[in-house]
Formats: C-alpha cells, structure tokens, sequence
C-alpha cells in the first residue's frame, strides 16, 4: 500500500449526503440528519434536566413543561440570530429572502436560541412556579451536550470545517449533485468518484467544538458537585468554558461571516459573554448557598436557602434566618426550654395536644407549592 493511499485511509470522509429520502407511496419525506440530530440532542437535554431538577426538589414533569415554551423560542431566536448575522445568504441580488424560512437547511446561532430559548424558559418557569436559576443550572449540561450531537448534522452538512491541513484527521469534503447534475452540497449526494474539493483534507472544526462541548458538560457535572452551584452559577459556567473553546475554534474556521471590530462576530460576541459569565460567577457567590425546590416559600414561591451546620449565616438572605429563628428552640425568661412539656398543665404536657408552632410550621407546608 503506498503512502499515498495510507494517508487517505487515515483521513475522515464524509458522508455521501446529508438528506435521505423516504417514499411512503403517495409522498416523499425528506429524512435531514441536522434536523434528527437537533431532535436527538434536544431529547437528552430534557431527560437529563429532568432529572437534575428532580434531584433538587423539583416536581416531575417540570423540565418538559417549561421545554414547551423554551424549545419553540429558542429555535426561532436561533435562526433570527443567525439570519441577522449572515445576512449576505439571504437579502441582495441573486438571493431569495424566503430561503432565511428554511431552518431545516441548517444555520441556527447558539446566543439566539439562548437568548430567546431563556424568555420562552421564563414564561414556563413562571407557570411552573420554578425560579429560572434554579431551572438553568439543572439544563446547563444538556444544554451543552445538545450542542454537541447537533454538531454531528454539521459533519452530514459539510459544515463548519476549517482551513487545508495535512493533519491524519484531515476532513474529506465531496462534491454534491443533485438529480439533475448541478451542485447541491446539502441535499445532493457525492459523485462516485469522491471528488475532493475546497482545498480537502480540512480541519474539521465540527469535531472539534463537539468534543470541546462533551468536556464542558463534564466540567459543569464536576463544578456543581463539588461547590454545590446556585442561583445561576451552574449555567454561567457552562456559558463561560464554551465561550473559550467556541471563541479559538471560531477563528479556525475559513466560512464566510460577519466581521465586528476585525473578528468573526462569534469571536467578538464569545468574549464579550465570557467576562459577562465569569463576573456572574463571582457576583453570584454572594447569594450564599445552593437553592432548593424542596424548599420555598408558601407565601410568595421565593426559593428558601437550605441552611445546615456548614452553612455561612453570615450570607443568607435575612427572610432566611428569620424562618431559622422562628424554627430554633430558645429558651424563655426563666432559662427553661419553651418546647418542653409543662408539668403543671395538663393541657400541655398531653402527647396529643399539638404543638403551635408545630401547627404553624405544617400549615405552611401545606401551603407549598408542588413543584
């Protein structure tokens, strides 16, 4: 075998086509890997929210309810964020402005969907009665998982690549036609002859925010363990370790796009949210301990802050200590415990007469809301 041929064989191709077609008799479904893996990586961002959520408290159900409204605004933010951003596709002579309604050709902007995906979040949220920061910091590492599978429609796209490289791992890009002859990279299938073009092998860039993504989610899983993230931090961190990796893989890439201030608009706009995060993270901290939906208020749906012996008092909101004063045993003025049973009252010392602070502490759970 010559070198030649070695060096092909260690190269990654790409699939012939991105686009199957399914002839069901009286119709024809086009069957699009970018628009399967979206739904695959949109699946597993709800099942492992969901049980994230469920971990802290929350209600079953919860994440799949507030993802009815997430989901639809965040695939419309998506493609606005990137119709706004790669303009030049769809407005100017030669170009059909209706093509920027053909989501399923691929182009959706992450800051989009999140962006809008969030309003969509809180108005589930809302109806859910669940605090957004507690909801974003249980879908933070799904959030960036789904990213990942969706970068794996890129690779049936021929998408995302980077410049020429000699590398082992090198793209292989096709040449697509359709069935009428004339080039179609997105819903055409390779000529038999595998026919190399723009300058293949090419760094595939895809692969590498997708494997960038997986550490990500990692990193969140590990970072929420360890320091018990709340109010909002979980998800800043997700927002700050892909705002690096997205911001160097960015200026690898060799596709057109919008420039800002002599850089990619993603370059620019991942720095930007990459000190926005990190300032987050740390202003944040301030909040003291992790939230819990085991917990909250009956009066107003406010998450409590779970308080324990390792809790610092000194940075819990006062609500907080007021509802762990009034829960204290203290001792009255004559140095007795106002919990223990009065021997001289028979009323009082009956293990059957309830207790009022007792009766006071279950009506206001009774009053809790569910989730």
């Amino acid at each position: 075998m010559t070198s030649a041929s070695s060096l092909i064989l260690a190269n990654i191709p790409s699939p012939d086509r991105g686009v199957w077609k399914l002839d069901l008799g009286f119709i024809t479904l086009p069957l699009r890997a970018y628009a399967l893996c979206i739904i695959v990586g949109i699946v597993i961002a709800i099942w492992w929210g969901e049980r994230r959520l469920i971990a802290r408290g929350g209600a079953p159900g919860t994440v799949i309810d507030v993802a009815v409204w997430a989901v639809p605004f965040g695939l419309v933010g998506g493609r606005l964020y990137h119709v706004a951003t790669d303009y030049y596709r769809y407005f100017g002579e030669g170009k059909n402005p209706l093509d920027a309604l053909r989501i399923w050709d691929g182009g959706l902007g992450i800051w989009g969907a999140i962006a809008l995906g969030a309003v969509g979040a809180w108005i589930g949220c809302k109806r859910r009665g669940v605090p957004l920061p507690v909801f974003a910091d249980a879908v933070a590492p799904g959030i960036v998982t789904a990213q990942a599978i969706g970068r794996i429609g890129n690779y049936f796209n021929q998408e995302l690549y980077g410049g020429p490289t000699d590398l082992p791992w090198g793209l292989e890009i096709y040449r697509r036609e359709n069935e009428f002859g004339v080039e179609d990279p997105l819903n055409g299938v390779a000529e038999a002859t595998h026919t190399l073009i723009d300058g293949s092998p090419v760094h595939p860039t895809f692969l590498y925010e997708l494997i960038w993504n997986l550490l990500v989610a990692l990193l969140i899983v590990w970072a929420d363990r360890k320091f018990r993230l709340g109010h909002g931090r979980a998800f800043a961190v997700y927002v700050a370790g892909y705002t690096v990796g997205r911001g160097i893989i960015e200026m690898m890439r060799t596709d057109p796009a919008t420039q800002v201030l002599g850089l990619r608009i993603n370059v620019f706009t991942s720095a930007v949210l990459f000190v926005g995060a990190v300032a987050y993270i740390i202003i944040a901290r301030r909040r003291g301990p992790r939230e819990e939906l085991s917990t909250v208020d009956a009066i107003d749906g406010a998450p409590v802050t779970v308080i324990d012996e390792d809790t610092d008092l000194e940075a819990v909101d006062p609500i907080d200590s007021e509802r762990v004063d009034e829960t204290t045993d203290t001792p009255d003025t004559n140095g007795t415990d106002t919990d223990s049973p009065d021997t001289d009252n028979p009323d009082t010392d009956s293990p059957d007469a309830p207790d009022e602070s007792t009766e006071t502490a279950k009506s206001g759970n009774e009053a809790k809301p569910t989730s």
